[in-house]
């Protein structure tokens, strides 16, 4: 069966996050090296990239733009800690207690959240792609979704399909996740898992009492299990599903 590039996937996520510009406290800078006991000390905008600061006490800390990345903050205390814009790209996040951290526009891809305490924080405010651990009461279906979409445009297809997944995780009735997964597993060529999606989405829309996107649904499923002979082995198969799902993806461009 020929691919089919169903590359009109496509969703905005972006944010702009204005940050006022201020210097860290380097006697603050310093005694958090030194004990790693700085609560409510000042340091916005710090370099502290691979600093060993497990167990430490950041609690109500400014650390505002500053610059975690691959730190180790495994246990750390940051409860009510000010992240805005703060880079934690690939920090180790384990067991640290982030309750009503304000994490606007911080950098979390790839860090590592395993039991995490993410309570009060507005994740979908942060770049979270590749975080791994990230508990399931954080963020929401929309954003997943949202992410997923993205992904999608960008043909990233398989961090696509781990957004989708964490999607349907918070919200497991989605509909359109279930197609915007099986869109992207078929570019993938996993045939299979694209009509399992198919059918699981058109059983949803169904009782959903959306009749329209059921059968759409339940078309692109039949399509992928029996494509027409004659284009079985030509470049139109791919329009022809594109024909198939064209309302469902008008509404996913539209949600």
């Amino acid at each position: 069966m020929t691919r089919t590039h169903l590359t009109t996937i496509a969703a905005v996520f972006s944010l702009g996050i204005a940050l006022p510009v201020q210097a860290e406290n380097i006697d603050h800078v310093r005694q958090l090296l030194s004990t790693r006991q700085c609560a409510n000390c000042e340091l916005s905008s710090a370099g502290l990239v691979l600093a060993q600061l497990s167990g430490a006490n950041l609690a109500g800390a400014n650390l505002a733009g500053a610059n975690l990345s691959q730190a180790n903050l495994a246990g750390a205390d940051l409860t009510n800690a000010n992240l805005a814009g703060a880079s934690l790209s690939g920090a180790n996040l384990a067991g640290a207690k982030l309750t009503n951290a304000n994490i606007q526009g911080a950098d979390l891809t790839r860090s590592y959240l395993v039991g995490a305490d993410l309570t009060g924080t507005q994740i979908e405010t942060a770049a979270i792609h590749g975080a791994v651990g990230l508990p399931t009461s954080a963020g929401n279906a929309e954003m997943f979704y949202q992410m997923a979409m993205e992904a999608g445009k960008r043909r990233q297809y398989e961090t696509a399909i781990a957004n989708f997944n964490q999607a349907l995780v918070r919200k497991p009735d989605s509909a359109p996740a279930l197609i915007g997964r099986a869109m992207a597993r078929l570019e993938l060529g996993d045939q299979k898992g694209a009509i399992q999606d198919s059918e699981q989405a058109a059983a949803l829309f169904d009782r959903q009492g959306d009749a329209a996107n059921a059968k759409s649904a339940v078309a692109l499923a039949q399509g992928l299990k029996n494509p027409p002979d004659q284009q079985r082995r030509g470049n139109n198969f791919g329009q022809s599903l594109i024909n198939v799902v064209g309302g469902l993806l008008q509404m996913f461009l539209t949600r």
